[in-house]
């Protein structure tokens, strides 16, 4: 199926402007952060600075480039293996390790929302005290390592919380580049998200509906990965049904285009 979505005004100057030195994307991981509100599905969105250099002001799910000790082989386990992440994404076994790690890792970071507990069939429940934001700070400015802070904690990283969603990477004409793998997962009970980091000034659980109402009228804005993942979800009746509808997907790299119609500019892709 070919989509095609309108380049979204942020990125038009620049989208505009050929690039004859595309630059290689960087391994990332992102994970919308689920569960059942009032009004159907609502996902937890977060606006970015609009200082950022990329993805200004754009709402986004918590989530980030792989970090070089994602890939550490110590944490303890449970749930899928690397081996059976590396055949749903079609990558190698030590980029599905690091690719997991870095779903967890920045969805505590960004959202306080830790998937991990203290054995494989429990969460951690509450991760709103002092220590648990001074371990977000330290991860978030590099001077803490994901396994340590696991391994310290004595906690088990639950990988069976999540499941694989989409593959988007980043158009060449970016001069920031993601190869982003998205997750999906529901918010753990008891926990709660925590303070919002440098990266983002606002932040909220947004029914998805309501959500793609507002960028549709120009209040909010979304690039198109972000768009058409609302979009999948928000007619699923429930969070749970998300997450149990994943394993039936097909995921391949979707890579959007630059094309031009009529004067204007579109991303075209291609989705299974």
């Amino acid at each position: 199926m070919i989509r095609r979505v309108p380049v979204p005004p942020s990125l038009a100057e620049h989208a505009a402007t050929a690039r004859t030195d595309a630059v290689p994307p960087k391994d990332a991981a992102t994970v919308v952060l689920l569960r059942d509100g009032v009004y159907g599905v609502e996902a937890y969105l977060m606006r970015r600075q609009r200082s950022m250099a990329f993805a200004p002001g754009m709402y986004v799910f918590p989530g980030g480039g792989v970090d070089p000790r994602d890939s550490d082989v110590d944490v303890t386990w449970a749930g899928p293996t690397p081996q059976q992440w590396a055949d749903r994404f079609g990558c190698d076994t030590a980029v599905a390790r690091a690719l997991v790690c870095a779903a967890v890792r920045e969805t505590f970071e960004e959202a306080g929302v830790l998937l991990a507990g203290p054995d494989s069939d429990t969460v951690v429940s509450d991760t709103s005290g002092a220590d648990w934001e001074a371990d977000r700070q330290a991860l978030e400015s590099h001077t803490l390592a994901f396994s340590d802070f696991l391994a310290r904690r004595e906690l088990v990283l639950r990988t069976d919380l999540l499941a694989a969603w989409t593959h988007w990477i980043t158009p060449v004409f970016e001069p920031k580049r993601y190869d982003t793998r998205f997750f999906v997962a529901v918010m753990p009970h008891g926990q709660r998200v925590g303070t919002l980091t440098g990266e983002a000034d606002h932040a909220s659980w947004m029914p998805l509906r309501a959500a793609l109402a507002s960028v549709d009228s120009g209040e909010m804005a979304m690039l198109p990965p972000t768009a058409i993942t609302c979009n999948e979800i928000a007619a699923m009746p429930s969070a749970d049904a998300v997450l149990a509808s994943a394993g039936a997907r097909t995921i391949v790299p979707i890579e959007p285009r630059l094309v031009e119609i009529d004067g204007t500019l579109y991303l075209e892709s291609e989705q299974p």
